[in-house]
């Protein structure tokens, strides 16, 4: 969320153009992928960067090594693109003609290609639009008859920040061009806990393991479910039983011995662990600064508004933890002690307060277990401190899904069941969902309450029908929220989120007609533009804005409009 009214440079057209065409090409490539098996070798030479960039050449000068970040080891390849460059990094590797290779590397960093040229069959490529930590790309190629040679190559994005790479990996039969070990069997994971609990499903969490691509959760020594992340949901339980659960680690090398065993008993029948926001909701954006819209009091907020979000907490010198400070100055004198109250107030009239977290100046990072634990428990002694219900994650530089996930949960258990958790990503962060934001939504769905995704300071992006829509329009809003609906996320846990004036945002604002409108497409099929999604999504949860303070600068047209609205939906 925008701390000023100051709008953002819009993204490079070349930018949009590459992510639109590439978005169901590498959706393609990422299903079409398998693992290798234990006895291939890896092609790559010098694959983790180790000696420098030796074996390996960067386009214009564009790469280097770095000592951190690194997946593993001792080195990293950090390769910066230009307006003219795209930071292609390259190897010549050695194969055998007619053979089947798995291609991997692990990236961090915007717009990260990983592809493979020369196969004599079909070049492959794959990439990510934003890794905010290590995500491993992963695809394969075959090679023709009479291939001896592939290029295999990393690239980001013109004028787009540096990204990094480590952990290379051409496995498949040795072409007699010297090689790097193979991967080795991971440890068994550690760490295994259980999080919140329903009468039929227990949540999970676990440390990363290195070198693990993927996960084997077991419920009472039978095998449940194979995950990527380090955290998981078993559903199907039977209310108040007690089961056991282990978890192994895998890659290509293998299966790692289980978990040390845990147990975890469901919640009884009938008991809640849901918060209490109604089953349409407005959440509104409350600012703890003076930019020019109306200063607020928390008991100035309208009634319209069922979740009001603080903004914001910001990052300490610990990493990962978070602090909040009330403006007193900047808001008139506004007290602590009046603060608190007023949040009690709020929440006795059937309101649920919780803390924003980040925003557009925003640099909380929270990307290993140390970090984790230090947001847990400072978000946590927040909430005790304030009263705040939840928090909501609005970190607009990117999230490692990994540790946001592992973060989330630990706040969860030591809140309980009505936690109140709400996101805002931008519309970029919720384009796939192999994305970070939408595989942190995925990950922490039982504990999820809504996602208010930001549908303005966009620009142009693809709706679920792959067409490019333009923001500023229902069918921006409709197509847009579509992907959430359609990606795994309940209905319950999507609201549309808008500006309530013009100068809340730098560009996408509409009219509160616009938003019923949607609201109206998406819930009963009716007041839809061009765009018409193929189903109704009753229980959409609602809508937001940023923030409460524009819309009372603008009379609380918004609240007025699109609040009785969201409550009178069927």
């Amino acid at each position: 969320m925008p701390r000023t009214a100051h709008p953002r440079p819009p993204r490079p057209r070349r930018l949009i153009t590459a992510v639109l065409a590439a978005l169901a090409a590498a959706a393609a490539t990422l299903a079409g992928s398998a693992p290798a098996t234990a006895a291939e070798v890896n092609a790559a030479r010098n694959a983790g960067y180790e000696s420098g960039l030796s074996d390996w050449t960067c386009s214009a000068g564009s790469g280097g090594t770095v000592g951190s970040p690194v997946h593993s080891g001792s080195g990293a390849l950090r390769a910066t693109p230009t307006a003219a460059d795209n930071a292609t990094c390259s190897q010549t590797v050695a194969v055998r003609p007619g053979s089947t290779y798995t291609l991997s590397a692990y990236v961090q960093g915007s717009y990260v290609y990983l592809g493979a040229s020369g196969t004599g069959s079909t070049d492959v490529s794959t990439w990510t639009p934003s890794a905010t930590g290590w995500q491993q790309l992963r695809t394969t190629f075959t090679t023709g008859p009479e291939t001896t040679s592939v290029t295999v190559y990393t690239h980001g994005w013109y004028g787009q920040p540096a990204y990094f790479a480590d952990d290379f990996s051409v496995l498949g039969p040795d072409g007699g061009g010297g090689t790097d070990p193979g991967p080795q069997v991971p440890d068994a994971p550690g760490g295994l806990t259980a999080g919140a609990v329903t009468p039929s499903s227990v949540a999970l969490s676990w440390t990363p393991v290195p070198g693990a691509t993927g996960y084997t959760v077991y419920r009472d020594g039978t095998r449940y479910a194979a995950v990527s992340g380090a955290s998981a949901t078993v559903t199907g339980l039977a209310a108040a039983t007690s089961y056991r659960f282990q978890v192994s680690a895998t890659n290509a090398a293998g299966e790692s011995a289980r978990s040390t065993q845990i147990t975890a008993t469901t919640a009884p029948s009938g008991s809640g662990g849901s918060p209490s926001v109604p089953r349409h909701a407005v959440t509104g954006y409350w600012q703890n600064f003076d930019n020019g819209a109306t200063v607020q009091k928390i008991s100035d907020v309208p009634a319209a508004y069922d979740i009001i979000a603080v903004a914001f907490a910001d990052a300490t010198s610990t990493p990962g933890a978070v602090a909040f400070s009330l403006d007193s100055a900047g808001l008139g004198g506004y007290t602590v002690d009046r603060f608190k109250a007023d949040i009690k107030a709020k929440q006795a009239a059937g309101k649920s307060v919780v803390l924003s977290i980040g925003g557009e100046r925003g640099t909380i990072s929270v990307n290993d277990a140390a970090s984790a634990a230090h947001f847990a428990d400072s978000a946590y002694a927040l909430m005790q401190q304030y009263g705040f219900d939840g928090v909501d994650i609005d970190l607009e530089n990117g999230l490692d899904p990994t540790y946001m996930s592992q973060a989330l949960r630990s706040l969860s258990q030591k809140a309980g069941g009505h936690l109140v958790l709400t996101m805002a990503p931008q519309t970029l962060d919720m384009q796939s969902t192999s994305a970070g934001y939408f595989r942190t939504a995925l990950n922490v769905k039982d504990i999820l309450t809504v996602v208010n995704m930001q549908y303005y300071n966009s620009g142009s992006m693809l709706g679920c029908d792959g067409k490019v829509y333009a923001q500023g329009t229902v069918d921006f809003v409709t197509a847009l929220a579509c992907i959430q609906l359609e990606g795994g996320l309940a209905p319950s846990q999507v609201g549309l989120g808008l500006p309530a004036s013009p100068r809340g945002a730098g560009s996408g604002y509409v009219a509160p007609s616009v938003v019923n409108a949607a609201l109206d497409c998406l819930t009963q099929g009716t007041s839809c533009g061009s765009f018409k999604p193929a189903r109704t999504y009753p229980d959409l949860r609602g809508a937001m804005t940023w923030s409460t303070n524009w819309d009372a600068a603008n009379g609380n047209a918004w609240s007025n409009a699109v609040g009785p609205h969201v409550h009178g939906l069927p």
